[in-house]
């Protein structure tokens, strides 16, 4: 067999297996995904009663106002910060990521001192005070960010601890909030994986419907 023979098969064998596993084989999982699992694919987003996207169920969203249960802190204000208005620096580590500041770094409770903010504080210790007033008592996830600074969950313990403020605030039956609470527990993964943990955007989202049905 000649050497051009041999080049000319091994050229032939190289084109076959680059449009199989560089086009065919993507082509076909992307299809599979689409039928099989949708919403997976495209990114899990979350929509309203109007089909709004509103977010996804993958990424948290900073809720701060009384009438909504809040999330946990993020590093990164969820990657929601403009990379050329970021004067408090929340993108400095990427846009995702954990601030890695060690136990005993006095720099893991201060937050950066920003321009319309004359007085230096401490984030941790403004959110407890902040609790505190409210008459809620935080769980280590309302006042610790997580690993990613994107976890839409927190804790059902979390969101418990909120009811109080949340039905004051909006004219609810704490009962009203506890039971919509229970509907959005996300199980283990696999029932074994993980914890059980609210993901915040849904139960918020769920919060105004019961709000616009009452």
């Amino acid at each position: 067999m000649s050497f051009a023979r041999e080049v000319n098969r091994a050229i032939r064998s190289t084109l076959v297996l680059w449009v199989i596993g560089a086009i065919i084989y993507p082509f076909v999982m992307i299809a599979f995904g689409q039928i099989v699992f949708p919403s997976q694919v495209n990114g899990s987003l979350i929509k309203n009663s109007q089909g709004q996207v509103i977010g996804s169920a993958l990424i948290g969203q900073s809720f701060t106002s009384e009438r909504y249960f809040n999330s946990r802190p993020s590093t990164t204000s969820y990657s929601t910060a403009d990379p050329k208005k970021d004067e408090a620096g929340v993108l400095k580590t990427g846009v995702s990521g954990a601030s890695n500041l060690a136990p005993s770094n006095s720099a893991l409770i201060e937050r950066i001192k920003g321009k319309d903010d004359p007085d230096p504080s401490k984030r941790v210790e403004g959110d407890l005070n902040r609790f505190k007033t409210a008459g809620i008592q935080p769980t280590a996830d309302l006042v610790y960010t997580s690993g990613s600074s994107l976890d839409p969950h927190i804790t059902p313990e979390a969101a418990r601890a909120q009811v109080t403020r949340v039905a004051k605030a909006r004219g609810l039956q704490p009962q009203q909030l506890e039971t919509l609470i229970a509907q959005n527990i996300d199980g283990r993964f696999l029932g074994i994986f993980g914890e059980p943990g609210v993901n915040v955007v849904k139960l918020n989202l769920a919060l105004d419907a019961l709000k616009s049905a009452s």
